[in-house]
């Protein structure tokens, strides 16, 4: 099944939809950009659980780190590009070097320092292509939850309770367990 990252990496190159938005992704030349949290994180569960068609998923995050630009109108006209391309897939592109201001946190010095601040460990993933076009994977806080089946908390979201409210919130909102059922969930008390 899947065991490493390997694994993962053999996945999504032998998945012709995941690659085709990966690289449709890539020709904006985004600087320090991934496909991240649910594409990936779906995708792995769904495996996990043999399921034969892939799990819908509500957005294909597409981030990106560039601090010369913090204008959300630039990131709207990524999406449209990206729509124009592939106007069946449901693109959502923010750049982190922003986010951290709608996040109320300190400003993320890259695009996987952002990652890293994602709510869940098995959210905390990412994807791209190197100069040469080959796949990379990102998994600030490992893939061993992900691979387990566990969603936890990242590190940011166990420091105040007002972040451990989010985390707690999500867990309610995304149901997770409801489509993989071998899913299981940490639950967290808010910190006081």
């Amino acid at each position: 099944m899947l065991k490493n990252e390997e694994d993962i990496h053999n996945l999504i190159q032998s998945d012709r939809q995941m690659m085709s938005i990966i690289r449709a992704a890539g020709t904006l030349g985004l600087p320090d950009w991934w496909i991240c949290a649910g594409f990936v994180r779906s995708k792995i569960w769904d495996t996990l659980h043999g399921f034969d068609e892939r799990t819908s998923i509500p957005d294909v995050d597409v981030i990106y780190f560039d601090p010369a630009d913090l204008r959300e109108e630039t990131e709207k006209g990524y999406e449209q590009r990206l729509f124009q391309m592939m106007p069946e897939v449901p693109w959502s592109v923010k750049n982190e070097a922003r986010m951290h201001l709608v996040n109320g946190l300190a400003p993320y010095t890259s695009s996987e320092d952002a990652i890293s601040k994602f709510p869940e460990t098995a959210t905390a993933l990412g994807v791209t292509l190197d100069q040469q076009h080959k796949l990379v994977l990102t998994a600030p806080s490992g893939l061993e939850d992900v691979l387990n089946l566990q969603v936890k908390p990242t590190a940011s979201f166990t420091e105040t309770k007002e972040r451990a409210a989010i985390y707690e919130e999500r867990l309610v909102k995304k149901n997770w367990q409801s489509i993989w059922p071998k899913v299981s969930v940490t639950s967290i008390k808010p910190v006081t």
